[in-house]
């Protein structure tokens, strides 16, 4: 039941980032990850009208192999990146930051975490961990990727979007930025 709550949190703030992203004109990616896989649910696009229907298709609960989901996230933002070296990528990652799949997850998830900064990506981290007894991993995470890091408790659309543009500041004679989201579906 929580799990599900969560999950319907972080639809309505990846909506309002969709919905966002189509009036900047900018592209927006989806990467999912769960069991022992990441898969590229919804590859850089420009229609919200795909991204929105692919969205409300996302289970929750499960596995949660962080690190194979940033790294699949990287690779997204690197193949936009040679289609477009003008676009400025973000990286928006929703997560309660538990890494449960994979041989030892949480250091690979910090480790792959360090990769993307030092790498230069821009992020954005939405904690969706709830609870009265919370481990602050995403929290961590946000803190190797060196991402601005939200709690989905305060995520609503302006709060969403500000941490967005703030990350990736509008420069008129640049593209707008391709993002990719990455909602955690191992949100048990």
């Amino acid at each position: 039941m929580a799990a599900r709550k969560r999950m319907a949190q972080v639809k309505t703030a990846i909506l309002s980032l969709l919905l966002d992203a189509y009036q900047r004109r900018d592209k927006v990616g989806l990467v999912t990850f769960r069991g022992q896989e990441a898969t590229v649910a919804l590859p850089p696009t420009g229609s919200i009208d795909v991204a929105a229907r692919r969205l409300e298709e996302l289970p929750a609960g499960g596995r949660t192999p962080l690190a194979e989901g940033l790294l699949t996230a990287a690779d997204v933002l690197r193949r936009e990146r040679l289609r477009d070296p003008r676009r400025r990528p973000l990286l928006v990652v929703v997560t309660d930051g538990r890494a449960t799949a994979g041989a030892d997850p949480v250091v690979r998830s910090q480790r792959v975490a360090a990769w993307l900064a030092d790498e230069g990506v821009e992020t954005v981290v939405v904690d969706c961990e709830s609870g009265p007894f919370r481990l602050g991993l995403a929290a961590r995470l946000a803190t190797s990727l060196r991402a601005t890091y939200l709690s989905v408790d305060e995520v609503n659309a302006d709060v969403l979007t500000a941490a967005v543009r703030s990350a990736v500041p509008v420069q008129p004679t640049a593209h707008p930025p391709s993002r990719t989201t990455v909602p955690n579906e191992g949100v048990a």
